[in-house]
């Protein structure tokens, strides 16, 4: 389902340059849940941006159902990312003046789909929001806000969704709670998932774990 080829990735600070990924070879399986450890300043970001069609690798390829994704146009990228990927990262990035429901829609309203609130309504009720439709981001608990974070990113029913350090920001309990959440979508949808996270306690709740270190990836 994903591949990735030969992936660098070069940041150029004035004469300086930080090569963050050293050339980066994965192939994942539809329905996989894998993740990928490695300490903060690793390139775990970075990967996933690449992986995500979210930034351009300095060199190398990414393929997605055997499409080489930059070799699409940007609003090809864009609507690939919106129609067929989701994102949870460990900040959640709700919209502070609109409520659960309507941040839960976002994502949606390009599709313009008859049935979205509906959608969007039965996805808060599979992560435990059904009573907090009306509430706003700040009367959330952060698992609350997390818990919306995952119900949007999956409003298109994505094929792959990548979660960036999505408990960073969690108690081990609440933490512990997300990722079954993941996990159980991940088995029930036959959804592919790529998880980041420096915890080993986290990581090994997928299938297998990859480690990222130095910018090489085993």
């Amino acid at each position: 389902m994903l591949k990735a080829r030969n992936l660098h990735k070069i940041y150029n600070h004035g004469a300086q340059n930080l090569h963050v990924l050293k050339g980066i070879d994965l192939e994942i399986e539809k329905g996989k849940f894998i993740s990928v450890l490695g300490p903060s300043g690793a390139g775990k970001t970075t990967l996933i941006h690449l992986l995500g069609g979210l930034d351009y690798p300095t060199k190398g390829e990414v393929f997605f159902d055997g499409q080489e994704i930059y070799a699409l146009s940007d609003n090809q990228l864009a609507d690939l990312r919106n129609t067929r990927i989701g994102f949870v990262f460990q900040f959640y990035h709700l919209l502070s003046e609109f409520n659960v429901l309507e941040n839960a829609l976002l994502p949606g309203l390009i599709k313009r789909k008859d049935s979205l609130r509906k959608d969007a309504q039965a996805l808060l009720e599979l992560v435990g929001l059904k009573d907090r439709i009306r509430h706003f981001p700040n009367q959330l608990s952060g698992g609350e806000q997390q818990r919306l974070a995952i119900a949007r990113a999956l409003i298109n029913q994505p094929d792959l969704l990548f979660c960036d350090e999505p408990t960073g920001n969690l108690d081990s309990a609440t933490g512990g709670q997300i990722m079954g959440l993941v996990r159980q979508l991940n088995q029930t949808r036959k959804m592919t998932v790529i998880l980041v996270t420096h915890n080993l306690e986290l990581a090994r709740i997928a299938d297998n774990v990859y480690h990222l270190r130095d910018g090489v990836l085993d």
